[in-house]
């Protein structure tokens, strides 16, 4: 008996096992290897990055790794912020600090931070600070942004500590010299980490398959397995005890049961390649090479930043073939995040686009307009503003800022004139500014009006523009009011409001802006394709509703020929019910009947999770809801009305939307439709969605205790924590765009790149070819492994169950790791059914990945099926050729060694000709790979049957002269081109009757591009001017403006900068 892993059951060398486990291990070693390395270089650029430390009087520079909580920081203009700190001192007058938060909430405008007042007096003073002692109690770590409460004690008296005087890691140092801070949290603990919690790794739908169908084959296996070991059991007692005195039992086999056990694990072992070990690490491998096509994509490559497309994952390139939704960010994806003053209306007259670019977006675009058209914005104090007005120099006395918020939606400014006029001027949404107009401004209103509308049209951002002249009497006595209500500590804001609103009203129309957050190029056009590809596109923003629903019709996903756009908009349950309702009942009436097949069975299974089918509206419409209405509608148990209601449009804009919300609604459209969803956006508000996270966060019982002092660069924490769990849902894939918001999506991101249209190509080229490729691979692996390994179960009927195998030792060694791994690489890695440019001119080519059609289980059963035929024909077509033949010289053929070659060698030529026939885009490297293999097959042949090797190694090799002296014989070849026949005409007759008999709808557009030998240009559509009574109503900011504190004065800088905060 030869030497076995295992003598009792094993019937095969252990080397047709180790040999190819250590192969599939130190491929998947090296992989994982270089995954780690690097991470780890990501981590270590991170962490040596320097920082400046104050310690022992003096600074010194040191490590974001060594950077602990409670010192004391120096941080530099542009200059990244090293952790959560507390501002304790700046360049800029009262401690003031700007900073720029895109890699955290993705806004490019800078943003205000202020020194508490006590700690602001020690400046850059390093003696004061090195002998700060201050104490702070704070709250534990946690991953609100806009959220911080603490208690700064300090010589005796305790400060309020609030989220202003917080800067938080990932912000940048801007228009500020240097400042000084209090390290609070470090590392893991920092805010930015916190929201970028733990990674959740995300599986494929087909990785899911996968371990099911591998289940279900060690099933079959199982079954197969017992049947033999059942007719070994009878076999023995009906034939077996004849042929012990020739051949007798080992001692430990007692009885016939005894040998069936073991002969049921003896089968497990020779049919374990059922259960292929390589699968996976070929998935991997392929994957792998796909990842590369898109990283080397030169259409995806940005030339103006010099940055390639990237797959920063290889695990999800298939699923990009497979994506039914995708949810995107606004500002920064579709648009290029660059205002553009684009056109005007002053007095009823038309003046026509300007070509002006500003760095900062909305004012900063209004500004340099006006600073063209001769009127240059010169400087500001707290208490003036001058211009140069067409070369004269004017100075402005600013006497009040009514300010901006999300109610009023428009912000005023009161100022005498160099003439000593007292005059408002104030900005807002055309809707607002309407209502306070004097009546003398109607014919003026009524033109400026037409205006906005073509504007609207256009998918402008507008915004007019009106003055009031105001008596001095008059002024003085608002002015005591509005001191007043300033001063006043109850309902503020509601008093604030009721003072501006005196003032703000008989105000004379100046005229209208139109300001372009422009389209990134080619938006439109990809939002168009991607909808032909059935491929429905939800726009998440936290912009204003009208600002969202301009750019859905600038970018095609709303337009005005549609049948209706709903807006949901209620604040309540009910009315939200209602809206939604109506909305249903305008698209498919039906579905609100009892009888509706979802209504039935929410109706009797409400708490069962199910798959909501697709329902076909009467209509092309779209939907629009805000944040505040998604909330309840959420909380209100109406996401599945909400869910109908919006999967029923063409196009879906949810606006003012939180981070969070963002991620409920991907997790609400996979939990019941189950289908590929994608998320793309460029700002840190936009990771949830993109990223897989699952946060723990910690409620604390006690207070989290920092201090800090010169002699101690050590930190203690003394805090209890109850324990909540947190859980982002997230799409199936998650790109990044690479733009003004900083990298925080980016980093998150599955891929990378530059422009939104860059989003066709990935889907339509790189992920249907990856869909494709990455199906036939599944389908003919498992094929070829059914026809190789079910062979044995055919040969175990005529060798009486005795677990023989079929093939020689080295053949099941080599078969998956050598005869047959090229092949089907090369298909995996190479193979088109149609090239990129078919794929694009035909978006509908996309829509079998939509429902899987190439790889499912009904596919699998097939190549099962296919296989088990081919086994059948592998075993008997050489059986019945060689039975009772012989050679030439009259010397037998049929013997088990001749047999096995003919079968082995039959079986490679079959699963050549099979993937032949799969291939539909023969490359050099496919015909090396595939002919190349089966050529190598017969070298290694002889080698391996060589009288060297078999002299030398007879118990490794023993198929002495076998390959010279049966592949001389007709019989053999005679067998090979049966098989191929047998197997091959079946697959033949399939692809030719499936178009035919059971056609897909992709097959009649092959049908064209078949018959078409280039592709027709893409028709091109006339820009149709329409009517709209939609505008943006655009104001220029989300926030409550900064007025109050630019009317303090402690903006100003000393005498050396006179700009607005600005980026620059």
């Amino acid at each position: 008996m030869n030497r076995k892993l295992i003598p009792e059951i094993s019937s095969l060398q252990w080397y047709t096992t180790v040999i190819p486990l250590m192969v599939v291990l130190s491929i998947t070693g090296v992989k994982d290897a270089a995954d780690d390395v690097k991470r780890h270089q990501s981590d270590k650029q991170v962490n040596n990055r320097p920082v400046w430390i104050l310690e022992n009087g003096k600074v010194k520079e040191d490590k974001w790794m060594n950077v602990q909580v409670g010192d004391i920081v120096k941080l530099e203009n542009n200059q990244p912020v090293t952790a959560d700190i507390l501002l304790l001192s700046s360049s800029e007058p009262y401690g003031l600090t700007f900073i720029e938060t895109a890699e955290l909430d993705g806004e490019t405008n800078l943003k205000v931070k202020q020194a508490i007042s006590v700690t602001s007096e020690m400046e850059d003073n390093l003696k004061l600070l090195a002998a700060f002692d201050g104490e702070v109690k704070c709250e534990p770590p946690n991953n609100k942004l806009d959220k911080f409460a603490g208690i700064l004690f300090y010589k005796g008296k305790s400060y309020s500590l609030d989220h202003d005087k917080l800067l938080l890691r990932g912000c940048i140092i801007r228009n500020t010299d240097w400042c000084y801070g209090l390290v609070i949290y470090t590392g893991q603990d920092t805010k930015l980490m916190q929201n970028s919690g733990k990674y959740t790794f995300k599986r494929t739908q087909i990785d899911h398959l996968m371990n099911v169908l591998v289940l279900w084959i060690f099933l079959f296996l199982v079954i197969m397995c017992f049947v033999l070991a059942t007719g070994h059991g009878i076999w023995e007692n009906k034939k077996g005890y004849h042929f012990q005195i020739f051949m007798p039992r080992e001692k430990y086999i007692s009885s016939s049961a005894v040998s069936s056990f073991l002969i049921f694990w003896s089968y497990i072992i020779i049919l374990n390649t059922m259960v292929p070990i390589s699968l996976y690490v070929s998935v991997e491998i392929i994957r792998l090479g796909n990842s590369f096509y898109i990283n080397w994509d030169q259409k995806m490559f940005y030339a103006p930043k010099n940055t390639p497309a990237q797959a920063r994952t290889t695990t999800l390139n298939e699923e990009l073939g497979q994506v039914k939704y995708v949810f995107s960010d606004k500002t920064g994806t579709l648009t290029q995040n660059i205002m553009i003053f684009n056109k005007c209306s002053i007095n009823g007259t038309l003046y026509g686009k300007l070509v002006y670019q500003a760095q900062s977006p909305d004012e900063g675009a209004l500004v340099t307009a006006a600073r063209n058209f001769g009127f240059v914005f010169r400087s500001r104090t707290s208490e003036t503003i001058t211009v140069v007005k067409m070369g004269e120099t004017k100075v402005y006395r600013l006497l009040a800022i009514l300010d901006f918020n999300s109610v009023r939606k428009r912000m005023s400014v009161i100022v005498r004139t160099p003439e000593d006029q007292v005059m408002l001027f104030c900005k807002g949404a055309d809707t607002i500014i309407c209502e306070l107009l004097h009546p003398s401004c109607r014919s003026l209103n009524e033109v400026t009006m037409e205006h906005l509308d073509d504007f609207a049209s256009e998918g402008l951002r507008t915004l007019m523009v009106a003055y009031r002249e105001l008596d001095d009497g008059f002024f003085r006595a608002w002015s005591k009011k509005h001191s007043e209500a300033c001063l006043s500590v109850e309902n503020r804001e509601d008093k604030l409001s009721d003072v501006y609103e005196e003032i703000e009203k008989d105000l004379m129309l100046l005229g209208a802006t139109a300001i372009e957050d422009k389209l990134q190029d080619g938006v439109p056009e990809t939002i168009i394709t991607l909808n032909k590809a059935k491929i429905k596109i939800w726009v998440l923003t936290g912009d204003k509703q009208e600002t969202a629903v301009n750019i859905a019709y600038s970018s095609h996903i709303f337009e005005d020929e549609m049948d209706g756009v709903f807006v949901v908009e209620g604040k309540d349950v009910e009315t939200i019910q209602k809206e939604l309702r109506t909305a249903r009942n305008k698209m498919k009436p039906e579905s609100l009947l009892e009888s509706d097949s979802v209504n039935t069975y929410v109706t009797m299974k409400p708490n069962m999770s199910f798959k909501l089918p697709e329902e076909v509206p009467n209509g092309n419409y779209g939907l629009v809801i805000n944040g505040y209405s998604l909330a309840c509608a959420l909380e209100g148990n109406l996401e599945l009305e909400l869910l109908r209601t919006a999967c029923m449009c063409k196009g879906v804009v949810c606006c003012r939307m939180t981070p969070l919300q963002k991620a409920q609604v991907v997790e609400l459209v996979k939990r019941y439709k189950k289908v590929v969803t994608l998320a793309i956006g460029d700002g840190a508000n936009d990771v949830s969605m993109i990223k897989g996270i699952s946060i723990q966060a910690s409620l604390h019982l006690h207070p989290y205790l920092l201090t800090h002092a010169e002699s101690a660069r050590f930190h203690r924490h003394t805090y209890t924590f109850r324990h909540m769990h947190l859980h982002y849902e997230f799409a199936h894939i998650g790109v990044g765009i690479s733009g003004q918001e900083g990298m925080q999506a980016m980093l998150n991101s599955d891929f990378a790149f530059c422009q939104f249209c860059y989003l066709q190509r990935l889907l339509l080229v790189h992920g249907r070819w990856s869909y494709n490729r990455m199906c036939k691979f599944l389908s003919y692996f498992f094929y070829k492994n059914f026809a190789f390994t079910i062979v044995h179960f055919w040969y175990a009927f005529f060798n009486g169950f005795s677990a023989q195998t079929v093939y020689d030792n080295w053949f099941i060694a080599c078969y998956n790791m050598i005869y047959t791994s090229l092949p089907v690489l090369g298909m995996s890695l190479f193979d088109q059914d149609v090239n990129e440019t078919w794929s694009l001119r035909f978006p509908e080519l996309y829509e079998p990945g939509q429902h899987n059609l190439y790889f499912n289980k009904k596919e699998f059963v097939k190549c099962l099926m296919h296989g088990i035929y081919s086994s059948f024909v592998l075993f008997f077509v050489p059986m019945a050729i060689i039975y009772n033949s012989e050679r030439g010289d009259g010397k037998d053929i049929s013997d088990y060694q001749s047999f096995s070659l003919i079968v082995q060698t039959s079986l490679i030529s079959v699963v050549t000709m099979q993937i032949a026939l799969k291939i539909t885009y023969w490359t050099v490297i496919s015909h090396f790979f595939i002919w190349g293999s089966l050529t190598f097959y017969f070298c290694i042949l002889f080698l391996l049957y060589s009288d060297g090797l078999c002299l030398v190694f007879p118990n490794i090799f023993q198929f002495l002269g076998v390959a010279r002296n049966t592949m001389n014989q007709p019989q053999m070849w005679l067998s090979i081109i049966l098989s191929i026949i047998f197997c091959v005409l079946p697959v033949i007759g399939h692809q030719f009757l499936k178009p035919l008999c059971w056609p897909i709808s992709v097959d009649k557009i092959f049908d064209r591009i078949h018959c078409m030998k280039h592709p027709q240009p893409l028709p091109i559509q006339a820009k149709l001017k329409h009517a709209s009574a939609r505008r943006s109503a655009y104001a220029f900011s989300h926030k409550q403006g900064f007025g109050a504190l630019i009317t303090s004065g402690k903006t100003t800088k000393a005498l050396k900068k006179t700009s607005f905060p600005f980026k620059k």
